[in-house]
């Protein structure tokens, strides 16, 4: 079976979690190098037991390694602020790009909406845990919908399993979130919260999508719900609804006032997730790691097989 080369950038919770995934789940993707910048980091004294090649200098020393010309496809799993220069870089050398960070310089993609669009682009941006987990859900709504004014998400995650990183680009993962809700989930107006869990034992990731909308009824609207959190299971099996999905609808004599939006008529929707991770890496709890690490090799199994024609 022909595999195709890959180099992860960053060998945090992201970056670990992601490498053992690819050692662990069957694809056509073999990961090649991981690289660093902190010499004593758990994810690079991992990669040296599994084989892997590594590196604690960045990309400007693995671009000089051996390795490097043996890949097609990169994830970085750094930073936003660090994405702008390993883009500049990918690009140069010819490198496919998946995105986990929030930096967004590649399109949105949220494999189950909108994957089949982006085969092509030379990066692709994975937005953020909670947009992986919600925006699936906005569109489910929108698809069923004439009209979808307003969609919020509340993300809430286990303390223990935000590293550096996702502390680092908290403002970086509400304005990309919010954003992907409204370009990918079809809503005029997105909105998203992060709240970072301090309970002792952790929390499963938690995430709330509030949704307004016209023109379906709640049946359709729960179906099509139902649906997609089928589609998202393929890939993510701990992703689950934690209850029936909650409708509240306003007429013309009871219409929802939001400021800066104006009057609302229709059907409000509160629909309640939870996502458990695989324990790749962490513990199962961790399920924003691994729902973010799920989406990237579903979108990087295809591009391979598209793209480079693994398996051919």
């Amino acid at each position: 079976m022909k595999k195709i080369g890959c180099a992860i950038l960053g060998s945090g919770n992201i970056g670990t979690d992601l490498m053992l995934k690819l050692l662990e789940v069957p694809s056509h993707l073999e990961p090649l190098l991981v690289v660093g910048v902190d010499a004593e980091s758990e994810g690079l004294a991992l990669a040296r037991q599994r084989g892997i090649a590594s590196t604690h200098e960045g990309i400007d020393r693995a671009v000089m390694l051996a390795e490097w010309a043996q890949i097609k496809l990169v994830f970085d799993a750094t930073s936003a602020g660090a994405h702008a220069h390993h883009h500049e870089v990918c690009m140069v050398e010819g490198k496919q790009m998946i995105d986990l960070t929030p930096a967004a310089i590649g399109p949105y993609c949220v494999p189950v909406v909108n994957m089949d669009s982006y085969l092509n682009q030379n990066n692709v941006n994975m937005v953020s845990c909670g947009g992986q987990a919600t925006i699936p859900i906005v569109y489910a709504v929108r698809r069923v919908s004439e009209h979808l004014p307003y969609a919020e998400i509340v993300a809430s995650v286990a303390s223990r399993s935000a590293g550096p990183g996702t502390r680092a680009n908290i403002d970086e993962f509400t304005e990309t979130t919010a954003r992907g809700i409204e370009v990918v989930g079809g809503a005029d107006k997105g909105k998203a919260i992060i709240v970072l869990n301090p309970a002792e034992p952790p929390m499963m990731m938690r995430d709330t999508v509030y949704t307004l909308s016209s023109g379906a009824e709640p049946e359709q609207i729960e179906d099509s719900v139902q649906a997609m959190v089928a589609e998202v299971q393929d890939y993510v099996p701990g992703y689950q609804l934690k209850q029936a999905v909650q409708f509240e609808r306003f007429g013309s004599n009871d219409k929802l006032r939001i400021p800066g939006l104006g009057e609302f008529e229709g059907i409000k929707s509160t629909i309640f997730l939870e996502v458990a991770g695989a324990g790749h890496y962490l513990p199962t709890y961790a399920g924003n790691l691994d729902i973010m690490t799920s989406a990237a090799l579903a979108t990087a199994e295809r591009i391979a097989q598209q793209k480079f024609g693994a398996g051919a």
